[in-house]
């Protein structure tokens, strides 16, 4: 048996209750699970309803609200949304999710692109262990400093008391660098690129799912390297991959900067980071690249022989992205309908609805429906008939919508004769979204299918560009800076003030410096907080 001690804490995580559920209707859950996801993940939830909704069991039974509205209250919406789409739910320690099938699809869709990136670039895949030596963390400062309050730590393991205590892995910078002490001798081994896919433990007293939990999935790169010049190429090519698939797949139009000093990753000479613009507008860090240019290497005697025999410390990148992402993708795309997914992230492409009303039309419409998905699948298109008869199709319709797919076909006896299906798009509500009569011959019907995920995978990254660009606010004093943050904007403005007095607009706003995007206007800038000449624009945000 395994006890874990954990630091800095006076107190645990309690569990929710659990409510014995006698089948598994949709409806049912998502009544169920609205509370406890808010009571469990959230510090200032207040306590559950007292009184139930009574769900009719009859199929043609729907409720009339299942999801708060965003403008209502964001984050109860958020939590909705979780627990209706079935993203995730909680664990029995508090501050822990079990994500379920079709939010870990969507972490997948996450997965395979990074992962092609990665192997394109020369990496490789790899895994450390979970349990880390409290004495590894010690040995960076700022590193022991930056991560202590966090720290879960095994003390007692098969029933005694551990000679040293083991930390349950928030990052594996330590661990690497003791294994590539062992590794690296001489220049011939480097550079070493490696990748691992894993899951980290961080005690939060505040979490969210998947945007802030106890536990979560990520991959963490670490690389080495014989020069800075190097070291800090990766960081920004990783910064970089990250980028592209936030645009490209995620439809997020994440801006790429450096981090502030007081920002930056205990233990790094520079961080790199994407911040994203949520639906609340607050910043998101969706992703990061760490140049640590030698102090783990110094720290843990990492050296290698150069070309001319010298001992060198080693040059070192480190970069993560986690299952934040998936919580990214809710903020951004989401509405009072339920989650909207891209396209080239959803776990299901298109909803087949088959539609019929007596016996006699069943088999000839359950048919028609199956060669339609037999046919797009055929094409690479990722596809689901809802072939159930336990719900109505309209039932149906709200389901699906609600859990992001971006596109449904409806095929009922008319269509079957005509030779055609009506398909509707997740993003356009009502019937502006409804084409009817879209031939269901193989070559048409593909063709129509795959262009109007293309047009709705474009269309959320331009409707997401339009809402961020429509709240940044460019500022050139202190007071400009307050009140655009007071607004619930982001502020970008001139910066070379000191670390102190960047503390102090977090204090007074709660606001922080998110990054020094890397694209900067031209021309002279004056610091909106000193008036001293400035070289950089800062977006100062909000944020998660």
């Amino acid at each position: 048996m395994v006890s874990l001690k954990l630091s800095s804490f006076t107190h645990f995580f309690s569990s929710p209750s659990t409510t014995a559920i006698s089948h598994r209707s949709p409806i049912i859950l998502r009544r169920r699970f609205r509370q406890p996801l808010a009571a469990t993940f959230s510090a200032k939830s207040t306590a559950a309803e007292t009184t139930k909704d009574k769900v009719d069991n009859s199929k043609n039974k729907v409720p009339d609200r299942v999801i708060t509205p965003r403008s209502q209250d964001f984050n109860a919406w958020y939590l909705d949304i979780i627990a209706h789409a079935e993203l995730a739910d909680y664990g029995p320690v508090r501050g822990t999710m079990v994500i379920r099938p079709y939010g870990y699809a969507i972490w997948e869709s996450i997965q395979e692109y990074l992962n092609v990136k990665f192997k394109e670039t020369g990496h490789s895949n790899m895994y450390f262990p979970q349990f880390i030596p409290y004495s590894f963390i010690e040995k960076e400062a700022s590193h022991v400093e930056g991560f202590s309050p966090e720290l879960a730590l095994v003390t007692i393991g098969g029933g005694k008391e551990l000679e040293e205590k083991l930390v349950v892995r928030p990052t594996s910078e330590t661990i690497v660098n003791h294994m590539f002490t062992q590794w690296i001798h001489s220049y011939r081994d480097l550079p070493l690129l490696i990748n691992q896919w894993a899951n980290v433990t961080r005690w939060e007293m505040r979490t969210k799912p998947f945007v802030r939990t106890l536990e979560f999935l990520w991959q963490e790169g670490h690389t080495a390297h014989s020069t800075p010049e190097e070291a800090e190429n990766e960081a920004k090519q990783m910064i970089d991959i990250y980028t592209r698939f936030s645009y490209e797949q995620a439809a997020i139009p994440v801006i790429t900067g450096r981090k502030s000093k007081v920002e930056t990753f205990a233990g790094a000479c520079k961080t790199y980071t994407i911040e994203a613009m949520m639906g609340d507008r607050k910043a998101l860090q969706a992703g990061t690249s760490h140049n640590l240019g030698q102090n783990f290497s110094r720290a843990f005697d990492t050296q290698f022989t150069d070309e001319n025999g010298q001992r060198e410390y080693i040059w070192q990148t480190s970069w993560a992205v986690s299952t934040r992402f998936v919580g990214g993708i809710i903020m951004t795309h989401g509405d009072d309908a339920g989650l909207m997914l891209p396209p080239k992230i959803a776990p299901i492409q298109v909803v087949i609805v088959p539609i019929w009303k007596k016996d006699d039309e069943k088999m000839t419409v359950l048919n028609a429906a199956l060669s339609v998905k037999e046919a797009l699948q055929s094409s690479g298109i990722k596809v689901k008939l809802d072939d159930s008869d336990q719900r109505t199709p309209g039932w149906k319709f709200n389901f699906w919508e609600m859990k992001g797919v971006p596109l449904r076909i409806e095929i009922g006896p008319r269509d079957v004769s005509s030779g055609s299906v009506v398909i509707s798009r997740r993003d356009i509500p009502g019937k502006q979204g409804k084409v009817f009569g879209i031939s269901t011959e193989p070559s048409i019907l593909e063709a129509y299918v795959k262009d109007k995920l293309d047009e709705i995978q474009s269309s959320l990254l331009e409707r997401a560009i339009a809402f961020r660009d429509s709240n940044i606010v460019d500022v050139s004093t202190y007071d400009d800076l307050k009140a655009a943050i007071s607004q619930g904007k982001w502020a970008r403005g001139p910066w070379s003030a000191s670390d102190e007095d960047e503390l102090k607009v977090k204090e007074e706003t709660g606001a922080t410096i998110r990054c020094f995007p890397f694209e900067q206007p031209q021309g002279i800038k004056r610091c909106l907080m000193t008036g001293d000449p400035a070289e950089e624009v800062a977006i100062f945000a909000k944020s998660y």
